[in-house]
């Protein structure tokens, strides 16, 4: 078992007003196994915490830790933090021109792995995912993202997800822009991923309609920066019920 964890984590962005601070003392553990989703309202800090676990630069730690296995992942590159097992779906992703899916899969699992796969097992393992994933054989030849719909970008992200096969995988709001059909696949995919190898999940979503096809062990709900509550699947449901004007209500009580 692997072990991905945050504590009393504090991060803060320069604006054009100056020194913002996003996250303001999170704490979490997150074992191989385990799904946990992060809820919360726009802007409550949850795309941040994943993109400062991935290292990205326009985020600045003040204080707290991230370890993963008891190394510290704030020590690391990017690509460090790739190879020791960390993955995020973006929830934007960007176009690459003039890199075709098929070289920028291979390049990727061989830099995580440090050797290139077999070519022939590697050919029949992305297109069996791909197929499982409903994505057209011709798309292997297609430059990364480009001119993808909203759902094929998700859907690849999720084909890097189940071809590299990471120890932890962050998924920011994967759901967003999903007809119901894909959102299916999507989950379908995530699903054999955690099933195939015991992958620990950190879920980013606004909403519970992805929980129904990704069943979370736990439930976060960030507001202002900071874990307000957290549960088990209980708490999503009692999210859609209820929603988190009672969390706003809270923050303005106190604030």
């Amino acid at each position: 078992m692997s072990t991905l964890e945050i504590k009393d984590l504090h991060v803060s962005i320069v604006t054009d007003q100056g020194v913002k601070a996003i996250l303001k003392g999170v704490t979490l553990t997150i074992n191989t196994g385990e799904t946990h989703a992060i809820m919360g309202p726009n802007g409550s800090g949850k795309s941040t915490l994943a993109a400062t676990i991935a290292g990205h630069p326009r985020y600045t730690v003040d204080s707290g830790s991230i370890t993963l296995d008891g190394e510290d992942v704030l020590a690391m590159s990017v690509d460090q933090r790739a190879r020791a097992g960390l993955f995020l779906a973006m929830q934007y992703p960007v176009e690459i021109p003039g890199v075709t899916m098929t070289n920028f899969l291979r390049t990727a699992k061989t830099a995580i792995d440090g050797e290139a796969p077999k070519l022939r097992t590697w050919t029949k393992d992305v297109k069996a995912a791909m197929a499982q994933l409903r994505i057209e054989p011709e798309f292997a030849e297609r430059n990364v993202n480009e001119g993808f719909s909203g759902g094929e970008k998700k859907r690849h992200e999720i084909l890097q997800l189940e071809l590299l096969n990471p120890k932890f995988a962050i998924l920011d709001e994967t759901d967003s822009g999903l007809d119901v059909d894909a959102l299916k696949v999507v989950s379908e995919g995530v699903n054999r991923t955690i099933e195939a190898g015991g992958l620990g999940t950190m879920l980013i979503t606004h909403y519970t309609r992805i929980l129904r096809y990704i069943k979370p062990d736990f439930v976060h709900v960030f507001v202002d920066g900071a874990i307000a509550e957290q549960g088990g699947p209980e708490l999503a449901d009692r999210l859609e019920a209820e929603g988190y004007d009672r969390f706003q209500v809270e923050e303005t009580a106190t604030a």
